[in-house]
């Protein structure tokens, strides 16, 4: 089974939850619940609050049904709202989840890269906190844009296609290989170039450093 594709069990259930039947939600309880409070437990430590986000991710697959893909898994579905509510949590918070500018993965998960910065700070914080994050969300845009817009002079196309894929779509590597008819050494060698220019582009714009420290570290 293709790891970006939902499986016949899942698109079964999504269809039973759809239908209204009463015991589908609770079957989608039973598979993810688990494994979805282990990822938001490891993050916060405390267990009211991570079932309080495993519980938030679940109204919000509800509440975004209508519109799921279903060439997405259901697994990479859940755990995608998951990661946004823990966000939105430790924003509340005053803790920031640090997501580093890297191509490294090395068959790490997504989970694997959340990283959790002190405790709860003070009001101060927070609106810099804020500010920070404003700037960083600006700082990628124009990054992104300015190497988009680099290859579509070049007329690199399928390096577009392939970043579409893996950063928007959240394809694997090999299937975006697959679709595009290229190796997936291809893919990665891309997938390294894209991250290595945002990471120059970024530093280029000379903010301070502490808007992505990450990127002045030793």
């Amino acid at each position: 089974m293709s790891p970006t594709r939902v499986s016949e069990t899942d698109a079964l259930l999504i269809g039973r939850i759809r239908e209204g039947e009463e015991d589908a939600w609770q079957d989608l309880i039973d598979r993810y619940e688990g494994r979805l409070l282990a990822f938001v437990e490891s993050r916060l430590r405390r267990r009211a609050h991570s079932e309080d986000v495993v519980q938030e991710t679940f109204i919000g697959f509800l509440n975004s049904l209508p519109n799921y893909d279903g060439r997405r898994s259901l697994e990479s579905y859940l755990f995608a709202i998951c990661a946004y509510k823990l966000t939105d949590h430790l924003r509340r918070e005053g803790r920031r989840p640090t997501l580093p500018l890297s191509s490294a993965g090395g068959g790490k998960s997504s989970s694997d890269t959340w990283e959790l910065e002190g405790p709860a700070r003070p009001a101060s914080s927070l609106v810099r906190s804020g500010e920070r994050r404003r700037m960083e969300e600006d700082a990628l845009v124009e990054a992104i844009q300015e190497q988009i817009a680099r290859w579509r002079e070049r007329g690199d196309w399928v390096k577009i296609q392939c970043m579409e894929l893996l950063f928007v779509r959240g394809w694997a590597n090999k299937d975006v290989a697959a679709k595009l008819d290229i190796s997936e050494q291809h893919v990665a060698n891309y997938k390294h170039d894209f991250t290595n220019k945002l990471r120059g582009s970024v530093k280029n714009q000379q903010l301070s450093e502490e808007v992505f420290p990450e990127l002045y570290s030793p």
